[in-house]
């Protein structure tokens, strides 16, 4: 399976999960509404940063393009499940509330993908190791760079030298 199909399907799967228990939870406990939205949009912001930064941190190819699609692909799939969730386990919500789902709610979730992948793939390419992308798998890896030694710094005298006396 391609790398945006897996992605697009387990994101919009867990954003539809999170979203119909977010529904359940506005029924049964609504005054606890408020914390439980921050920490399902806490863990939803968390899983894509760090699958993204995963990406970034093995060297994966066209990892931007991938995360892209994936976030476009999983809005539409989350809403379509988030609307089918809340029908069989929330309040037998109908096809009327697909069209929301399917505009609004997909871009938002598209974007609660997004961002934080970008921002996942940016850190992962700063920290750790980058995989080597050779298109050779047998080619040795490459050895690092040797570092520079730091430069001396001139030094700074404290006085002014006197003129001799002559």
């Amino acid at each position: 399976m391609a790398g945006w199909v897996t992605r697009a399907l387990v994101l919009a799967v867990l954003h539809a999960v999170a979203a119909v228990l977010r529904a359940k939870a506005a029924v049964f406990r609504p005054t606890e509404l408020d914390t439980l939205t921050v920490g399902i949009i806490a863990l939803l912001v968390g899983a894509s940063a760090t699958w993204a930064a995963l990406d970034a941190w093995r060297g994966m190819r066209d990892r931007g393009r991938t995360w892209f699609i994936a976030a476009l692909v999983a809005g539409p799939v989350s809403g379509v499940l988030d609307v089918a969730g809340r029908a069989m386990f929330v309040d037998r919500t109908g096809l009327e509330a697909l069209p929301d789902a399917l505009t609004g709610g997909a871009a938002f979730t598209a974007l609660l993908i997004l961002v934080p992948a970008w921002l996942g793939l940016f850190a992962g390419e700063r920290i750790g190791r980058r995989a080597d992308t050779t298109d050779d798998p047998d080619e040795p890896p490459r050895p690092p760079r040797p570092s520079r030694p730091p430069r001396p710094r001139p030094s700074k005298p404290d006085q002014p030298k006197a003129k001799p006396a002559g």
